[in-house]
């Protein structure tokens, strides 16, 4: 028996060596189809036709954008109080929030009993003045002519000296309140005073009402001169080393993300808070009325890191919402490979792939293109 089946087995053996160099064989063409779908062969007048064009990937400084948020803001100067110096009734106004105003313009009219006095001891003493210099001089005079005694003249000066420091000081007290001393007469008293605007700019807060009596320490208009208005933002530590004065800054709000305003750094504090962070301010180039202060921006800056691989724009295409390009194989021969694109700044776009020491086809890569997906396709 077992002489009968080593008589056969050269003869069972051929089929199955014939069938299995028919599948390696058809397992290699199907290698071989498998990389001829993803390379391109090219004869040297196809190359030149297209002009096709290849180089080495490099490493090149591009810029990265740096996210950041904060605030708008105005410096100290440009934020207004307003209030009433002695108190007063409100008597009318016509401010709302948003009112321009410009600097010296009528906020409001306050009336009070107190004003009618202040104007009113004034001018006594003004007039009391008056006559203390006339007395002053007499006495002085007959002094000298020696018909008159010092004590007198000593008090006569007295009077003088006392009756001009109580008249200045009301004088003062006037200008606190908005009147002029030197027009005020008295056929031109009044009851009431004018709030007048310190700068030009608008009303960002009313917290008064017709009729309500407001004290010296009430605030009754906030007014904001937006000339020196300005984007207040929070870096942290880790980051700060690549902000710097003149930066330009691309702001923009949550609500019209596609509204950008340009600003540049103009200050970088050199204080860090309890978070590791420190405030940057930015000028804006251009300012819009519908910022405002407080408002929450988002900014982003352009700054640089390392050398990172780049390709010209030229040498990428897409394929299937996917990015790719054509690196060489030698000998016109292109192998299409999937990237991932980076920051594109001046012409150049940066790469996430491993291509360093590769030739990448930087001119013609949308001609191999076509041809691959022709060859694809057949």
């Amino acid at each position: 028996m077992k002489s009968i089946i080593f008589k056969y087995l050269p003869v069972l053996l051929i089929p199955v060596f014939i069938y299995g160099c028919s599948s390696s064989a058809k397992d290699q063409s199907e290698v071989k189809a498998k990389t001829d779908e993803s390379t391109v062969q090219l004869s040297p007048e196809q190359a030149k036709q297209i002009d096709l064009q290849v180089q080495e990937v490099e490493a090149r400084n591009i810029s990265t954008a740096l996210k950041l948020n904060g605030q708008i803001n105005v410096p100290p100067q440009n934020l207004v109080s307003v209030s009433v110096p002695l108190g007063g009734y409100l008597k009318s106004t016509n401010m709302l929030a948003g009112t321009q105003v410009g600097k010296g313009q009528v906020l409001a009219v306050i009336e009070d009993p107190q004003y009618i006095q202040l104007q009113q001891d004034y001018l006594s003493a003004k007039s009391k003045l008056s006559y203390a210099v006339k007395e002053y001089q007499r006495q002085k005079e007959l002094n000298t002519a020696k018909a008159g005694s010092d004590k007198v003249l000593q008090q006569a000066e007295s009077d003088f000296k006392n009756l001009s420091i109580e008249s200045k000081g009301l004088a003062e007290r006037l200008r606190l309140i908005g009147l002029n001393p030197g027009k005020l007469t008295e056929d031109n008293i009044s009851r009431t005073i004018n709030i007048y605007s310190p700068i030009n700019g608008y009303v960002s807060k009313v917290n008064v009402n017709i009729g309500k009596y407001v004290t010296p320490s009430d605030i009754i208009f906030e007014l904001v001169n937006p000339a020196d208005i300005h984007l207040n933002l929070t870096v942290f530590e880790k980051d700060l080393n690549k902000i710097k004065i003149g930066q330009q800054v691309m702001a923009y709000s949550n609500s019209l993300p596609n509204q950008k305003y340009i600003t540049k750094i103009v200050l970088v504090s050199h204080s860090l808070n309890n978070d590791r962070s420190t405030e940057v301010h930015c000028n804006f180039e251009q300012y819009d009325k519908s910022l405002v202060p407080g408002m929450y921006m988002n900014a982003e800056v352009q700054v640089e890191t390392d050398k990172i691989d780049a390709l010209p724009n030229d040498a990428f295409v897409n394929y299937e919402n996917k990015d790719y390009v054509f690196v060489s194989n030698g000998n016109n021969s292109f192998k299409i490979t999937e990237v991932i694109k980076g920051k594109t700044e001046q012409g150049f776009t940066a790469i996430n792939s491993d291509l360093k020491g590769n030739k990448v086809v930087v001119k013609g890569a949308y001609s191999l293109l076509m041809k691959l997906k022709n060859t694809i396709e057949e």
